[in-house]
Parts: C-alpha cells; sequence; structure tokens
C-alpha cells in the first residue's frame, strides 16, 4: 500500500489513553517543510493521530534514520488548499480520499523545534 511513498513515523501520545502511539504516514516534503495529511483514506471522521496532535502537538517524528521533535501545526485557507493539491497531484490517491468524504481533510506541518 505505501510502496514507493516518502513514510515517516509519527510518536504521538493517546489524547485519551495518555498512550504513546507510533503511526507510519505519507509525508510531504516541500520548500523544506513536512506536511502529513489527516486522510484516513477518505473515511467520514479524523484520524486519532489528528485529535492527539491537536490535544498534544509536541511530538516526534523519524524520517530514514533521522529522530527529530516537531511541533505540529494545522496549516489552513488557501495554504492548505495548496500544499493538498501538491499532494494529490504527486499521490493521486490523496485526491481519490478527498472525493470520498464530505470533510475537509486536514494538512499539518511539522515544524522542527
Amino acid at each position: 500500500m505505501f510502496e514507493g511513498m516518502p513514510l515517516l513515523l509519527l510518536h504521538n501520545v493517546g489524547a485519551k489513553s495518555g498512550q504513546e502511539h507510533v503511526t507510519p504516514l505519507v509525508y510531504l516534503s516541500e520548500d523544506g517543510r513536512t506536511f502529513i495529511f489527516a486522510s484516513k483514506a477518505g473515511a467520514p471522521s479524523h484520524p486519532g493521530w489528528f485529535h492527539n496532535l491537536k490535544a498534544e502537538p509536541n511530538v516526534s517524528i523519524e524520517i530514514g534514520a533521522d529522530t527529530r521533535e516537531v511541533v505540529a501545526a494545522e496549516v489552513t485557507g488557501e495554504e492548505r488548499d495548496r500544499i493538498y493539491a501538491i499532494q494529490s497531484e504527486q499521490q493521486p490517491q490523496f485526491a481519490e480520499y478527498a472525493q470520498k468524504t464530505d470533510r475537509k481533510i486536514p494538512v499539518v506541518e511539522l515544524k522542527s523545534v
């Protein structure tokens, strides 16, 4: 399913459980910035990790052998639309996810601390 796609591991803490979660996610690197997408494959609700980031935005990520601390910030408005369009062009399934759901799929930037 993820073959050939850029992947990172998101380390986050459950907003309700307090337990650590590690989630593999497709990401977009654009102009030195890192973005993830709360698509949940076009499901009607946001993924659990998105709710966790809203509750605690200070997380860590692994990309290859590199681990770093980041702060998650939701991207909105025209910037969100621009980033999602780039992702959809590079990974066409993201355009399909957007068509499958009535919700606007959140875009999250992971800013290095």
